[in-house]
């Protein structure tokens, strides 16, 4: 399994992710990790983390995208950017998968341009994995697409439900669409044509949820548009980030408190772990002709190490072979 690193992307890198490329190295499936961009630079990474895996390469770059960049305009524009060069490789054949922890717009945009679609998908969609009370739910579309018709919102459960059933292991994937409420009748235009054309298809639909049900865990995909599942998740984010912080400001403020926290850590670990979005190895854009995992772009080399392995996994189960055949089966629901 060759992966390709975009190692300019992401706010901490290239440190962070050449050193979660290291790590990547001891992945079994893994025979080659080629780490895309300012070769002087990662070279002066794997100097400081020492002795190297022979796994690791460098393919030189000599322009990377910031994240304030207009994503389509700066992939066009920077024909030797490190996120582009990446994908490329994965265009010639050269490596399996590509991970990026830059900017998702030009991840996304690369990806598009060079790879397209897989045969019969209109558009790709980034598919997040979420904890949940019970196991972890695929929320679909992520961010990629702002606007969306009900053709390509089916689509877009369809390809959560192979991700689920390949690398989450649901046997049959329950997919729920992200409504106002949970009656039949509630819902835009949009969300009601997709609810009809969704309880025709092969796929294993529940109806509308809403938001309060996505972290009960009773289902395992939940379909929107991109524009309401990145506020879902930014939301989601700043909520997990809030409660920490109060919680440790009251386990803080006595002495009695504090004592207790004692005989909490375990508990505590346990539920840090569980929480931990680094754990679920980034998101991967799916219905493209290729593998490409993004992963956040506050990624630490834990992080990059769990997207690198998820790229690997997905490339070895086979994902897109799967939603093409997905995808097929639809046939004329929608």
């Amino acid at each position: 399994m060759r992966i390709a690193v975009d190692a300019m992307g992401g706010d901490y890198a290239p440190r962070e992710v050449v050193a979660g490329t290291v790590l990547a190295a001891e992945l079994p499936n893994v025979s080659e990790l080629i780490l895309v961009g300012d070769e002087t630079a990662i070279k002066a990474e794997l100097a400081l983390l020492g002795t190297v895996s022979p796994k690791i390469k460098i393919r030189h770059a000599s322009q990377s995208v910031d994240m304030g960049e207009a994503p389509a305009l700066a992939v066009r524009r920077k024909k030797d950017s490190s996120i582009g060069r990446a994908v490329e490789l994965v265009k010639l054949g050269e490596a399996d998968a590509v991970m990026s922890a830059g900017n998702t717009g030009a991840a996304v945009a690369a990806s598009t341009l060079k790879l397209r679609t897989l045969e019969g998908v209109d558009r790709p969609a980034i598919a997040t994995v979420m904890p949940t009370q019970k196991s972890p739910v695929v929320l679909v579309d992520a961010g990629a697409n702002l606007d969306c018709t009900p053709e390509q919102l089916v689509q877009f459960a369809m390809m959560g439900s192979v991700y689920s059933r390949v690398i989450l292991g649901r046997e049959h994937p329950i997919v729920g669409l992200l409504s106002i409420g949970g009656e039949d009748s509630k819902g835009n235009e949009v969300t009601k044509r997709t609810f009809a054309s969704l309880q025709k298809s092969s796929l294993n639909f529940r109806g509308n949820v809403e938001g309060r049900d996505i972290f009960e865990g009773d289902t395992d995909v939940v379909v929107c548009d991109g524009f309401v599942g990145n506020i879902v998740l930014k939301t989601t984010e700043s909520t997990a980030t809030a409660v920490t912080s109060w919680l440790k400001r009251e386990l803080m403020a006595n002495w009695l408190r504090k004592f207790a926290c004692l005989f909490l850590r375990g508990a505590f670990k346990s539920l840090k772990r569980q929480l931990d979005p680094e754990s679920y190895g980034g998101a991967p854009l799916l219905g493209v002709n290729g593998v490409c995992i993004i992963a956040h772009g506050r990624s630490s080399r834990h992080a990059v190490y769990h997207a690198i392995r998820v790229a690997a996994e997905s490339v070895s189960g086979h994902v897109n072979e799967g939603i093409i055949k997905g995808i097929a089966s639809l046939g004329g629901t929608v």
